[in-house]
């Protein structure tokens, strides 16, 4: 007897925002959902610079030019929030 297993498929099919989280769709069916505070750059971004975004990385990985952010599926499964900006060193 055998176990059927469906294969994971992380690659991005669609993304989409609401006005506090970001949504990516897997092709295997599967929603990444995270805040958007983990991701500054998106946070502060207009309506239309997070609408104008591209597939990249065989499919693994999200760019958006307007704002020079690029996200990973892997990096958002693991729950990995953008670096933060070192503080500038006071003089």
């Amino acid at each position: 007897m055998g176990i059927l297993a469906l294969a994971a498929d992380e690659r991005v099919a669609d993304v989409e925002f609401t006005e506090d989280m970001l949504t990516v769709h897997l092709m295997d069916g599967r929603r990444i959902s995270v805040p958007l505070v983990w991701y500054p750059r998106l946070l502060n971004a207009t309506e239309e610079q997070r609408k104008n975004w591209r597939i990249i990385g065989g499919g693994y990985g999200i760019h958006w030019e307007d704002v020079d952010e690029d996200l990973s599926t892997e990096g958002m499964l693991r729950g990995a929030p953008a670096p933060r900006e070192p503080l500038a060193k006071a003089s």
